[in-house]
C-alpha cells in the first residue's frame, strides 16, 4: 500500500529540512516529510540506498539498515514536527535524545526500500517532548518505539559543556 500524502497539509522536502535541522550527511536520515499535523504528527520518508556508509559493515553480505538508524530516523522526523509546531526554522535549534523506550525491530530493511516513518505527539511541552514512532516499508512494520527528546538553542547546548 502506498503513503497517501495529504497536499493540505505541511510538507517539508530536503531543503526546508536543512533549514530546520541541524543533521548533515552521512547523518541526515530523512528525505522528506509529509502529512505535517501540527503539535500532532508527521510521516518522514526515507528512500535507503545501498551507497550509505554504514551498509559497508552492516552487513557487506547482507545489508541491514541498523535499528538504531531507524530510530534516529523517526527522531529527526520528530524534530521537523516541532519545529514546524513552535514556528521555529532557521533558528539552529538542537534535539537531544532523552530516552528510548519499547523499542522493537520486527523485520529488515534495507537498499531499495522507503521507510515512512510516522511520528504522533504524545506530550509537547516547552523544550521537553514525547513521541511514539513506527517505520514501516509499505504494509510491514518494521520498528518502533516511544522516545522523549530535550530541545535547545546551540548556546543552551554550549552552556551546559
Amino acid at each position: 500500500m502506498a503513503l497517501e500524502i495529504d497536499p493540505d497539509l505541511p510538507q517539508a522536502d530536503i531543503l526546508k529540512i536543512k533549514r530546520m535541522i541541524p543533521h548533515r550527511y552521512p547523518f541526515l536520515l530523512i528525505d522528506r516529510v509529509v502529512n505535517i499535523e501540527v503539535n500532532k504528527s508527521a510521516v518522514g520518508i526515507k528512500n535507503v540506498t545501498v551507497n550509505e556508509p554504514h551498509f559497508d559493515g552492516h552487513f557487506p553480505v547482507l545489508p541491514v539498515m541498523p535499528g538504531v538508524l531507524i530510530i534516529e530516523a523517526m527522531a529527526q522526523t520528530s524534530a521537523v514536527l516541532v519545529v514546524e509546531t513552535l514556528g521555529v526554522i532557521d533558528q539552529d535549534l538542537l534535539v537531544y535524545f532523552m530516552s528510548i523506550d519499547e523499542a522493537k525491530f520486527r523485520n529488515k530493511v534495507g537498499p531499495g526500500d522507503q521507510l515512512a516513518l510516522r511520528v504522533d505527539v504524545v506530550r509537547g511541552r516547552g523544550k521537553i517532548w514525547k513521541f511514539r514512532g513506527e517505520a514501516r516499508v509499505g504494509d510491514t512494520l518494521c520498528a518502533e518505539a516511544l522516545f522523549a527528546a530535550m530541545i535547545m538553542t546551540e548556546d543552551e547546548a554550549n552552556a551546559k559543556g
